[in-house]
């Protein structure tokens, strides 16, 4: 005996549709059966199967090029092997230093 189907009608923006279900595609999943799987989750997990959250910001670098990461990581690498560099706890105090207050939790 077949389950009787339902139809879902969602507004979703059209750039994040087609990305996801390009990404289907080359799973070989159709849309239906993702959004399906999706539902199934939420069922399972008897709440949405991942933890929304605004992700932290991350200082920005720029339009960084091949070469230019290239250059950074090679003059990191000539740095460390000179004995240039910082102990894993003075860069560890950087970071929180750098950090805004209440954002040294674990996620």
């Amino acid at each position: 005996m077949a389950n009787k189907t339902a139809i879902v009608n969602a507004r979703v923006e059209e750039d994040v549709k087609a990305k996801a279900e390009s990404i289907l595609s080359r799973m070989g999943i159709p849309a239906s059966v993702g959004i399906n799987m999706f539902y199934h989750q939420i069922i399972y997990c008897n709440g949405l199967p991942f933890t929304p959250k605004v992700p932290r910001t991350m200082p920005s670098i720029g339009n960084l090029t091949t070469e230019d990461f290239n250059s950074r990581m090679a003059e990191g690498l000539s740095d460390a092997k000179a004995g240039r560099g910082k102990t894993l706890d003075d860069a560890f105090n950087q970071l929180l230093g750098d950090l805004p207050a209440g954002d040294t939790e674990n996620e």
